[in-house]
């Protein structure tokens, strides 16, 4: 792949030789000479390895700004960079890592999360996919007089991409990120509560085993709900249909897939996404064409190359280059859905406290009934106070 995408870009740029150095641990093989003062051009690294090289370098302020590369016009083609992009990258921690808008880290090769369904299951019982909270509820009320159930999750882990996707929702990418970053108060305010409410609403109409199975040895049980009619939703990425292909399920069964629905009147669904980044040292030497590669990414050239093994591009129009159930996963932006994308700031480890664990692990507790959501709100606030302290 990244041979074929060499090779073309250096057949539109005469003159220019692209060496390529491709391993599984790529931090073990640049990191020697990079202490030697001998830096790669471009690094396509994401953060969240283990070894934590795109960190490093992020907190030494190593990185070389890409606003420039965001305001160059695609190789090749007539549009800019940043009017490629998918609407939300370019809005997130993930890609302007010190919070001042000034992104250091390109996004690359995405994949959405969002809610999956049996479409055949809506179309023979003639309900429409719901695009507000309010038509979620009314869907739910519908469903439950069928013996069929609104709402399932594989375990409380999932929650993390949908909470992201409804406070993002709720409150806007500038919200999103102070939630992000343990602002004092920011769990007690009005669209926290939102959220929270929210969640406490789903957790009434959510299948009644799924408790008991959202844990790691039998969650696909709970998946399983899908494909057999007795749950509607069921939070998830784009590897489900390939975890649960040879599951069986209910005749006429067909994969669906939406964004979260809006939860505010008028906005846009959202859709969390994980997704990979590419960078500059801020030592490169051959900065200007190092900038030129980057900008290279998201021509459809190169676009079409990646899709070939499945890396897909957060360009508008990717759709246009796939087949079959890929088509509509990764259509989901092109549909007006906005792109979530980050997560919480580093912190040094405080004893006793998991976001994670308070966030999200809390929602079987939620949906059992044993505590309630304001109690939940209290205890994420108090995390989020404990973490604000130790960020790195």
């Amino acid at each position: 792949m990244w041979s074929e995408v060499a090779a073309a870009f250096e057949n539109s740029h005469p003159g220019v030789t692209v060496e390529l150095t491709i391993d599984k641990k790529i931090e073990d093989v640049i990191s020697p000479s990079m202490k030697a003062g001998d830096y790669p051009d471009v690094v396509h690294l994401a953060t969240g390895r283990e070894a934590a090289l795109t960190e490093t370098l992020t907190k030494e302020k190593a990185l070389l700004p890409l606003t420039d590369v965001l305001d160059m016009t695609v190789p090749g083609e007539d549009v800019k960079v940043k009017d490629k992009i998918v609407p939300g990258f370019l809005d997130t921690l993930a890609t302007n890592p010190y919070g001042d808008g000034v992104t250091y880290y390109a996004p690359m090769f995405y994949s959405p999360c969002g809610l999956f369904y049996n479409a055949g299951l809506l179309k023979e019982k003639g309900w429409d996919v719901p695009t507000t909270w309010e038509e979620m509820w009314a869907l739910g009320d519908k469903a439950k007089e069928e013996g069929i159930a609104l709402f399932t999750y594989p375990t409380t882990g999932y929650f993390d991409a949908f909470t992201y996707a409804v406070l993002s929702s709720a409150g806007g990418s500038d919200f999103f990120n102070s939630c992000m970053t343990y602002e004092d108060g920011i769990w007690e305010s009005d669209n926290a509560t939102k959220v929270f409410e929210l969640i406490g609403k789903l957790a009434e109409y959510t299948e009644g085993t799924t408790v008991a199975n959202a844990n790691n040895d039998n969650f696909t049980k709970n998946q399983q709900l899908i494909l057999d009619n007795k749950a509607i939703f069921c939070p998830n990425g784009t590897w489900l249909p390939g975890e649960m292909a040879d599951a069986p399920r209910a005749d006429g069964f067909e994969w669906g897939f939406m964004a979260i629905p809006a939860v505010n009147e008028g906005g846009a669904g959202c859709s969390f996404c994980w997704f990979e980044q590419i960078w500059i040292p801020a030592a490169a030497q051959n900065q200007d064409m190092a900038k030129e590669f980057i900008a290279y990414m998201y021509s459809d050239e190169a676009a079409q190359i990646f899709a070939k093994s499945t890396a897909i591009q957060p360009i508008t129009g990717v759709s246009d280059y796939l087949e079959g159930d890929n088509k509509m996963f990764y259509s989901i932006y092109d549909n007006g859905a906005s792109a979530v994308m980050g997560g919480f700031a580093a912190t040094a480890p405080v004893e006793g406290v998991s976001m994670a664990d308070t966030l999200f692990g809390t929602v079987n507790s939620i949906v059992s009934g044993d505590k309630t959501v304001a109690d939940w709100q209290a205890s994420v606030e108090e995390a989020s106070d404990k973490l604000r302290a130790a960020m790195e």
